[in-house]
């Protein structure tokens, strides 16, 4: 078998390289439409890109204004294992707000392609070179680690990619970095361009996936003496986004036996971003995706049971995740078996027959069939009833000059709760009600809360979806109801409900 640029993967330059993350979540990932991190989920993030190994983290762009200023400050203040640094334009005053801010470094991006020297900022190549050089001496003359990004690189001249590199380098650059800003390149340019470079020193590869190519050219990049990679967790980014760091850690590790972050902490890693910044994985992205780990084709399930290596390419607790069984029409008995098992439920032989047969009218029908489905299923077959351990009894809401209150009933293990809370409407000061009531509500954090569909006329039905995670499960919970605080609050109980018992990664639980 050979590599994608020729030869034999344990004869490449990847098996023996000591390669490392730059992690550009805070900043470039940041700059994807709709995102927007506080100072705490700045911190977050950056905690946990920490604990997982990440050596150098970007924690924004100190240019851009007090507010994130202040954000970044509270970054460097945590005293992590990692590199902080900030993104730099070429002028003198961002170095100053960098410092202003006590990171450890800069990011110093300079236009490197004729489009961005003329066009963007007005500019000549030598001028270019010239104020690179500077600015790479006045950063180091204040202590600064200095990396200096060719923006556009993968549409610059050679020629001058390699002027800029020799000028940063000989300024005293801790290294240069070969940047793709607009995903235009593919593997055989992206190697060309990081060879050159990595003649003058160390060398970064910022990579995006425009055209898909975000880790395969981050490959190249190593192959081609990269040792740094620029990434973002979960891909997120721009455009078509940044390249996931989790899938070029695993890449690495899978293909090329390459250890770089601890692996285990890659499943929480995502779900940390994807809480921060609201924009979930796609259910089919690799590593941190819904289902990545997920079976339901009878076969595959029979056989990944059988043995967990038969349609995975490596354990899902490889990287903290769990393996899940998703039933449709092609749903076997022994998916729906290990499924039930997980909630206790253990039918008999042909009790089993019945239930898969009912699956596959349901999944028939077209309707999404979810573990809730099935559990409904199986306790009308079986006689077997769920237990519940936190119940809905009655929510009063209040709203309108003053604060919004609410208080609520439960019955929390059998034994009735009574709480009140405050909040900016009476949803929220619903919720605040709750968290009061139940104390396990802490751990279980709201990632999703949206109005799926409004009846007309007097008598109008809000349907509320709400989507809540705790550890490693998530679950969707949909309630229909006239009043939009009730039917808010029912979901949110029922979702904190399954998350409370022993449920599979993913319950997805609708009550029409």
């Amino acid at each position: 078998m050979t590599d994608l640029f020729g030869g034999s993967p344990e004869h490449t330059q990847l098996s023996d390289s000591d390669v490392r993350f730059l992690d550009t979540t805070l900043r470039d990932g940041e700059q994807a439409p709709g995102v927007s991190l506080t100072p705490d989920e700045k911190v977050d993030v950056a905690t946990a890109l920490d604990a997982a190994g990440v050596s150098f983290v970007e924690a924004g762009s100190a240019c851009t204004g007090r507010a994130e200023r202040a954000t970044i400050r509270k970054v460097t203040r945590q005293n992590l294992d990692a590199t902080v640094t900030s993104f730099a334009r070429g002028i003198e005053a961002d170095v100053d707000h960098a410092l202003d801010c006590d990171v450890d470094g800069v990011n110093l991006v300079v236009p490197a392609s004729d489009r961005h020297v003329e066009t963007k900022v007005g500019s000549s190549r030598e001028a270019v070179l010239e104020r690179t050089s500077h600015l790479v001496e006045y950063a180091k003359d204040h202590g600064l680690w200095v990396e200096v990004i060719g923006e556009d690189g993968s549409r610059a001249d050679l020629e001058f990619l390699d002027q800029l590199a020799a000028a940063s380098v000989d300024a005293g650059a801790d290294r240069v970095c070969y940047a793709d800003t607009v995903g235009h390149a593919g593997p055989e340019r992206t190697a060309e361009v990081v060879e050159t470079l990595a003649a003058h020193g160390p060398t970064s590869a910022h990579t995006h996936d425009d055209l898909g190519l975000g880790v395969t050219n981050a490959l190249a990049a190593i192959h081609a003496g990269a040792d740094l990679v620029h990434a973002t967790v979960n891909g997120v980014g721009e455009r078509a986004g940044n390249v996931a760091l989790e899938e070029v850690v695993m890449a690495l590790s899978h293909v090329y036996g390459v250890e770089t972050l601890d692996k285990t902490q890659l499943a929480d890693l995502g779900r940390v971003v994807a809480r921060t910044t609201g924009v979930r994985p796609a259910p089919n992205k690799a590593v941190t995706g819904a289902n990545a780990f997920a079976h339901e084709s009878g076969i595959h399930t029979d056989g990944t049971l059988k043995d967990d290596r038969m349609y995975e390419p490596y354990p899902p607790e490889t990287v903290g995740r769990e393996r899940r069984i998703v039933l449709g029409k092609h749903t076997g008995r022994a998916g729906a078996r290990a499924v039930l098992s997980e909630h206790g439920v253990e039918p008999a032989d042909e009790e089993l027959d019945l239930v898969v047969e009912r699956v596959k009218e349901l999944a028939e029908r077209g309707k999404r069939v979810t573990d809730a489905d099935l559990l409904a299923i199986a306790e009308d077959v079986t006689d077997h009833e769920r237990d519940r351990l936190v119940e809905l009894l009655e929510v009063t809401a209040t709203s309108g000059h003053n604060t919004p209150s609410a208080s609520v009933r439960l019955d929390v293990g059998g034994e009735e709760v009574v709480a009140s809370g405050t909040g900016s409407g009476p949803v929220d000061a619903a919720v605040s009600a709750v968290r009061s009531a139940v104390s396990d509500f802490d751990d279980a954090h709201l990632t999703s809360y949206h109005v799926d569909a409004v009846t007309g006329g007097t008598n109008a039905v809000v349907t509320v979806e709400v989507t809540m995670e705790r550890g490693s499960r998530t679950v969707t919970v949909a309630h229909s109801d006239a009043d939009i605080t009730r039917a808010s609050v029912s979901a949110m109980v029922d979702a904190l409900d399954r998350l409370l018992v022993d449920s599979p990664d993913v319950v997805v639980v609708a009550d029409d």
